[in-house]
């Protein structure tokens, strides 16, 4: 099947005129037109100048510009889809929304992560026991005073008993509690309990001398 670059190849030649003899008289350069001949419309600067190079070459020769146009149009769709194959479109566009879906799932998943984390660092207190521990005095320990200093650190939101009094913490959990004993062996029992109940007890043995 004849091209439209065929046909005005053909026209120009019949009439005896040059490249450079149109390109000066159409005001299109003649790279431009010998690309066009040869039906190499991918070195044209873009559809539409490629169509209007074409509307013009057609009637500077006489020729029918409709027909020569639709030829044109025919052959210049079939070059640029074959420049970009229909199924590499696809599975670029496939590949584009993997790497989308993938980047979406990795921001849920960090959403989820730090959402769990929260609700478990919130609600922890309900699962476990406060945490509890009892720098002083040491177990089977031996003192000299009556007046007993105990020093220790729990979960902030928890309430602390020596003895069955109670400590005041600061807000980092730790406490401090000073009781009284008589002298001879003694128990210690420190107890943490938090807002749901949920309670630890550890317990000191001394001698008090």
């Amino acid at each position: 099947m004849t091209r439209a670059g065929e046909k005005l190849y053909e026209e120009r030649i019949r009439m005896g005129l040059s490249l450079e003899e149109v390109a000066k008289a159409i005001k299109i350069r003649s790279s431009f037109l010998d690309s066009i001949e040869k039906g190499e419309y991918k070195k044209l600067p873009s559809g539409t100048y490629a169509h209007g190079f074409v509307k013009n070459y057609a009637k500077f020769l006489g020729l029918p510009e409709y027909e020569l146009l639709a030829l044109f149009k025919r052959e210049y769709d079939e070059e640029k889809f074959a420049v970009i194959p229909e199924g590499l479109i696809r599975h670029d566009d496939f590949s584009l929304k993997r790497i989308k879906f993938a980047h979406i799932f990795k921001v849920l998943v960090l959403v989820f992560l730090v959402l769990g984390g929260y609700l478990f660092f919130q609600y922890r207190s309900a699962i476990f026991n406060p945490l509890l521990d009892v720098s002083y005095p040491k177990d089977n320990s031996v003192v000299s005073s009556q007046e007993i200093l105990v020093v220790g650190k729990t979960d902030s939101n928890s309430t602390v008993f020596v003895n069955n009094e109670t400590a005041s913490l600061d807000k980092d959990g730790n406490f401090k509690k000073t009781i009284f004993a008589f002298p001879g062996k003694t128990k210690i029992t420190i107890k943490a309990v938090n807002n749901f109940n949920k309670t630890t007890i550890m317990q000191r043995n001394i001698e008090v001398k």
